[in-house]
């Protein structure tokens, strides 16, 4: 999929309406649209990458954990949440966008896949 062809790009460029949960100058958080938990949202960066395997930009990963947490908070899920992030086709990357799950509102099972 290329970058023009993106749906979280397009997203991100607000070609789709969609209420942001978090928004800074580095990422976005909104709800998922196929909710796997009672709270699911997806944390992803303004810049695109296309996975987890692309990113070298620390800082930037510091920041999406960041805005993970801060997702959590304001969905009330702060004490219990789980984070995921799938890096390709098998692993579960359905969107090739690197993106961070926010999980909660019930109890997970170990191990998850």
């Amino acid at each position: 999929m290329t970058q023009e062809n993106c749906i979280f790009c397009k997203i991100v460029n607000r070609e789709f309406k969609t209420d942001f949960i978090v928004e800074t100058q580095d990422y976005v958080s909104f709800n998922d649209i196929t909710p796997r938990a009672p709270i699911h949202a997806l944390v992803i960066p303004k810049k695109h990458f296309a996975s987890l395997n692309e990113i070298e930009d620390v800082e930037l990963m510091g920041k999406l954990l960041k805005g993970a947490k801060e997702t959590a908070a304001k969905l009330g899920v702060a004490d219990n949440y789980r984070l995921v992030i799938n890096t390709g086709e098998k692993a579960g990357q359905a969107v090739f966008h690197i993106h961070i799950h926010v999980l909660g509102g019930r109890s997970m099972q170990w191990p998850p896949g």
